[in-house]
Parts: C-alpha cells; structure tokens; sequence
C-alpha cells in the first residue's frame, strides 16, 4: 500500500475543518491532515466570531469533532505561518498546503475621523465579547446614551442586539464577564443601525432581524417613510428570493408596532452614509448624507444627495465588510483581498490551494464553505492522482516544530482547554467559560517540544 498523502490546512475554522473532512474521506489517494491554526483554538469563527447568544449556530462544531476523530487528523495549535514555520517549509513537510484562514481584517470606511477613540472596527468588537485572547486588552467605552453601528448585515445585527441584551440573557451565554458587565451597566438608551442602501437590498438575514423584535429590554423601531420603495427596488423585490420579501414584511411589522417603553431602541434607517465621524478627541457624532439608489451596470447602488444629518454618538461600530491579509510567502490579491486561484488552485504557486473566505472573499454562511471546500479538495486529489503532488517529505511537521522549540497545542491540548471551559461554565448554567488569555490558554493546553 502506497504511503499516504500529507496535507496542511492552515485555518482551523469551517472551512479547514469541511476540507479536513473531505481529504480524510478519500480512499484514493489516502490522506493525512495536519490542520494548522495561529490561535491555540479551533474553529475560527464558529468560537470566535458567532455571537454567544447563537448556541445553536455553534452546534456545527460537533461535525468538526467528528472530523476530528478521524484517523490520520490532527490538530497543530500557535503554529503562525510567517514567524512559527514559513509556506516553504509547509511544502518541504507536505506534499500540499490548503490555505483557509478567511478574511482577518476590517474593510475602511475612508471618511474622515474614522480613527477617531470611540471608532471601532466591528470585527475587533465581536472578538472582545467572544474572548478572542488578541483582544482582551481593549478598552471599550460603553459609558455613553447612543452607538451608531455602521453596516446591514448579519454582523452589524449581531452588535446592535449584542448591545441590547440585559443582564439576565446574557447570564446564560459565553460571553465574557467583562463584556457581559460592561453591556449590562450601559446607560445606552438607543443603538442606530445605517444601512447606506434601501431595506430590499438589506445584507441581513430575516432570522436574525426577526430576534430584534423578541429581546426582553429593547425595541426595534423603523421609520415607515424608510419603507417606502422606488420602482428600481420595487422590481428588484418582485424578482427577489424569500429573503428580503422576508425582511420587508418584518420591517413593515416594526413600523406598525406602538412603543413598548423598553429600556434601549434600536433604529433601522436606510438610504444613509457616514460622510465623516466628528468629535474633540473623540467621537461625538456621525455626519450623514441621504442617498439615493441609482442603476449602475445592471445593479442598484447609492448615490448621495446633498441631504445631510447629524447623529449624536459616543460609540461607533463599524461593519461595513471583512477583507483577506497576505501571507509570507503565498500569492494575495491586494484588491480582492484573496489568494488568486482557479477553483482553488493557487495561482503562482505549487501545490499549494485555497478554500473559504481567503480563496473566495467573505461571502455566504457558515455551510457555504462545504461545498466551496470540496471543490478545492477535488482538484487537489485530482492533482495528486496525476501524480503532481508526491514531494516525498523528509520529516515531519512535528519534527520541524520540535526542533524549532515550538510549544504548540494538539488536539488533546485543545480538548484538554474545552473540558476546563466547559466545566466552569456548568455551575452557572452557562456552555462554558472561555479562557481568555493566550497565558491561560497555553497553561492549559500546550504541548512542551520534546
């Protein structure tokens, strides 16, 4: 029997995890996995990124573990490609490397006093309440009356109910005691979503806008002059999937709706753009333009009027998009903020591949990435029938790491972490309690070179 293939996937979340899955299922050739992560945590944003009050979204994680379980897997923790192993010597150890470390950074606004302190990017304050170890450090000013999430989309709706829980729903959460705290004891009496399109046109999903019109201490409120469509979005809605024929009955629903009194509102305005954040050292307000939607090449987009607003706000969250970050050594398309590729096949590299958000850019949801993964896990083993593939490694991943001093996290370092959060957590009735420091994380879980 012919020695099986050795791949790297560098990105532990779903999307390294459905390609894990779809190597370790081929017969031919046979596959062994090593799956690879900066963090010493797997699944990405599955743990990181999903907001704790979405148990049930994280629930995909027992596919992972299964995966997992599987012969000839294993799990590579504070292993960073550029300063823990160079992309050479993930090929020198592999006879391929599959790339899935999705898109790690914010898209700019590129308005002025963006920077401003109170001006956050949204992915920053996702990772801060998740426990994210990068970012426990932060300093997060909830002491204000009003935040202006910039965005339409699942994660701008994630923020502004994040912002909305009270102490009692988000008792049963991991979210972290300091982030949980903070939302808690806010004085935040009103959180603005800005949409800079119409609400047909709305990035965000109707289960998730329908959880805003069900929270215990805020109330969605939505302006019906807002709802009125222009016979572009009109047509655009007739043509329309489900989903925004969806949001549009929920909206319409929110309209209609007398105020309930509730303790925080949350305000869905659209056809809005931030023209600049203003403020004396730090943000004080958002300066608005009224947009209008125009066809451009066959698709709706906004177009300022000279309307102009102003927003009074202490805190900003920014959520206008993720973007890809180059990697030492493999191939990135600056603009597109992805490794350049053809189905998955990097382009300009050997055996080298893409899957997820890095190959595609960040688009779809958590399940979008199985049948993306397995498109770039077909052509690998196609690649590796032909015969392309066999760089006869010399030694192993956990050779080189040893001989490098890495203390790394394996896979029973990282259950050995997952045990302790969880039994934390099962006293206050909670899915766990997230160790939030990379001190505390290693403690638990690292593996000593030997």
């Amino acid at each position: 029997m012919s020695e099986p293939l050795r791949v790297a996937i560098v990105g532990s979340g779903p999307a390294g995890f459905y390609a894990a899955d779809a190597l370790l299922r081929s017969d031919d050739p046979r596959v062994e996995v090593n799956l690879i992560d900066r963090l010493p945590t797997p699944w990405g944003l599955v743990r990181l990124g999903v907001a704790p009050d979405h148990e049930n979204i994280k629930a995909v994680s027992r596919a992972f573990e299964k995966t997992a379980a599987r012969p000839g897997f294993r799990f590579f923790g504070c292993v960073e490609v550029g300063s823990t192993v160079s992309h050479e010597e993930l090929l020198a150890t592999h006879d391929a490397v599959v790339y899935t470390v999705g898109a790690q950074t914010d898209r700019r606004l590129g308005i002025p006093g963006e920077d401003l302190p109170g001006s956050w990017p949204a992915t920053a304050f996702v990772a801060w309440y998740n426990g994210h170890p990068d970012f426990q450090d932060l300093a997060f000013d909830l002491d204000v009356e009003r935040v202006v999430v910039i965005g339409n989309g699942n994660v701008a709706i994630d923020c502004a109910r994040m912002l909305a829980l009270t102490a009692e729903e988000l008792a049963s959460t991991d979210t972290t005691d300091a982030a949980a705290e903070a939302i808690a004891r806010s004085p935040i009496r009103e959180i603005v979503l800005l949409g800079r399109r119409g609400p047909v046109q709305a990035a965000f999903t109707p289960p998730e806008l329908k959880e805003l019109g069900e929270l215990a201490g805020a109330e969605p409120v939505v302006d019906p002059a807002d709802l009125v469509l222009d016979p572009a979005s009109a047509a655009e809605l007739e043509a329309d999937r489900e989903r925004a024929r969806r949001n549009l009955e929920l909206l319409q629903e929110y309209a209609a709706r007398p105020p309930a009194g509730k303790r925080r509102r949350i305000v869905l305005r659209f056809l809005a753009s931030p023209a600049a954040l203003v403020g004396d050292g730090r943000v004080e307000a958002v300066e608005t333009v009224r947009n209008e939607l125009v066809e451009d090449g066959g698709r709706l987009v906004a177009r300022p009027t000279g309307e102009t607003g102003v927003i009074p706000a202490g805190l900003v969250l920014r959520s206008v998009g993720y973007k890809g970050v180059a990697l030492p050594g493999v191939p990135f398309d600056e603009r597109s903020g992805t490794i350049p590729n053809e189905g998955g096949r990097v382009l300009g590299a050997e055996r080298t591949y893409a899957a997820g958000w890095i190959k595609r850019g960040p688009s779809g949801v958590i399940g979008t990435n199985k049948k993306d993964a397995a498109e770039t896990v077909e052509l690998l083993l196609a690649d590796a029938r032909a015969g392309t593939l066999r760089a006869e490694p010399a030694r192993t991943l956990e050779r080189l790491l040893d001989e490098k001093g890495v203390e790394y996290v394996d896979y029973a370092g990282w259950q050995a972490i997952d045990a302790a959060e969880r039994a934390a957590g099962e006293p206050l009735g909670r899915p766990r309690v997230k160790l939030r420091s990379w001190a505390a994380l290693l403690e638990t879980g690292r593996r000593v070179p030997r």
